[in-house]
């Protein structure tokens, strides 16, 4: 049974090319969305874009970074010009490696983070917000965050911040727009299988080990939270974080397999 109030509607997804942020556009499109998918890999996104249009669905693909106003703006313009309405957005773009010790990130490494993963979350919602408000409709967002924002990883101190600042952030924008009929929530992934890891089962089940359900989640266990987040069937829902997580938070130890210190950080180390 499809989900209330999806059919129709015009959502957003950033970071769609790919792993989480594609599994989010198929979903949506099954449950009747027009889907727009954007990230910068342009060959990705018609690769999503065709398969949701070959089931039945209406996509529309546009190139570009997320984390750069131009882009954005020329984004939210084509997607007014082509379907007239912005009513859904999630904020799925995201860009975590090379992973970096704090003695050794310089300040362009976190600059590119801040602005991928937390300036493009405010471009988006400031554009999509304002839309929504005009048209006097009302609307939904759903940030996709990661379990990196109740529980530090090594060598991700810029990544891990974002995480807290886009929860963070996501409250706030919520008891802003409430008054405008205008939702915002998270969620927060935890072991997610995307293309970018190994393959093999036997990386599946090392990464799974730590998980207390026993397994690796995938793009399709995030995906439905992120549609009934979205959905009117979660009309009285705001502000709000749910983990996708296979319990990981629910235990004492850190998701994060301890990580031998570079050799380049511990040869300073005091003997």
């Amino acid at each position: 049974m499809a989900m209330a109030g999806l059919q129709g509607k015009v959502a957003i997804v950033t970071g769609g090319s790919r792993g989480i942020g594609a599994g989010i556009a198929r979903r949506l499109a099954q449950e009747g969305c027009k889907v727009v998918v954007t990230s910068r890999g342009a060959e990705g996104l018609e690769r999503v874009a065709r398969e949701i249009e070959q089931a039945g669905g209406a996509a529309l693909a546009i190139p570009g970074d997320a984390g750069i106003k131009a882009d954005v703006e020329a984004m939210f313009d084509r997607v007014l010009e082509q379907w007239g309405t912005v009513d859904l957005l999630v904020n799925n773009a995201g860009w975590a490696n090379p992973i970096m010790h704090i003695l050794e990130m310089d300040e362009e490494h976190w600059d590119t983070v801040i602005r991928t993963n937390l300036t493009s979350v405010y471009l988006h919602c400031h554009r999509a917000a304002n839309i929504m408000v005009d048209q006097g409709k009302g609307g939904a967002v759903v940030n996709i965050s990661s379990f990196a924002a109740a529980r530090s990883h090594r060598y991700m101190a810029a990544y891990d911040a974002t995480k807290g600042g886009m929860e963070s952030m996501t409250r706030t924008m919520a008891i802003d727009l409430a008054p405008f009929g205008i939702r915002l929530n998270v969620v927060q992934p935890g072991a997610i299988h995307t293309e970018e890891y190994d393959q093999s089962l036997e990386a599946r089940e090392r990464r799974g080990a730590v998980v207390p359900l026993g397994r690796v989640g995938y793009p399709e266990d995030c995906a439905p939270a992120v549609a009934f987040l979205l959905s009117d069937e979660a009309g009285y829902i705001t502000g709000q974080v749910l983990a996708v997580d296979g319990g990981v938070l629910a235990q004492l130890r850190s998701p994060q397999v301890d990580a031998p210190l570079p050799a380049s950080v511990k040869s300073r180390l005091k003997r």
